[in-house]
């Protein structure tokens, strides 16, 4: 029998993976005037994990920070979406996401990430609750501080749990 060490480690990376790209990536947030037009009211995000990534660009926001608002997944996942992954991951995110924020303390709070990773048959699903973001002050982008998501179903190969490291996902509205 093949050894599935390296296959079930993998696929532990590529969950970490999955889970932190979805807003679980490295953010950018650029407060706007209330004025701004809903052309504006984008985010882009980025997540790197074993040398694997997963990002978008433009998908669509309900308001500009620091005003709270929610992240329209039609526009994430394709194909309304561009999220797209390196390493034969691929991911759907499976809710909008909503946003706090404070501006005097420079952090954001994600209510639930909820995604769905693939590579090749093995489908894990993750939910994590409370992600809290910190705003780098020379970049203005909100970066994640550590955070652990756990498996709402999928295969008996998937983790338990993923936990994603600080610095590790980042979202950039514009």
């Amino acid at each position: 029998m093949r050894n599935m060490t390296p296959r079930v480690s993998r696929l532990a990376g590529i969950t970490t993976l999955v889970v932190a790209a979805a807003f679980t990536g490295t953010g950018t947030a650029l407060a706007h005037g209330s004025a701004a037009s809903a052309v504006d009211q984008k985010v882009d995000g980025v997540m790197v994990v074993a040398g694997n990534s997963c990002s978008w660009t433009n998908a669509s926001t309900s308001a500009l920070p620091p005003n709270a608002l929610t992240v329209d997944r039609t526009t994430i996942n394709a194909p309304g979406g561009n999220l797209a992954c390196g390493g034969g991951i691929a991911a759907t995110l499976n809710n909008n996401p909503a946003f706090t924020f404070d501006a005097a303390a420079g952090t954001a709070r994600t209510d639930l990430i909820d995604i769905t990773g693939r590579q090749s048959f093995i489908s894990c699903r993750y939910k994590a609750t409370g992600i809290v973001w910190d705003r780098d002050a020379t970049s203005g982008k909100y970066v994640n501080r550590a955070f652990t998501a756990a498996k709402t179903s999928g295969s008996f190969l998937c983790p338990g749990s993923v936990t994603t490291p600080a610095g590790d996902a980042s979202m950039l509205f514009h």
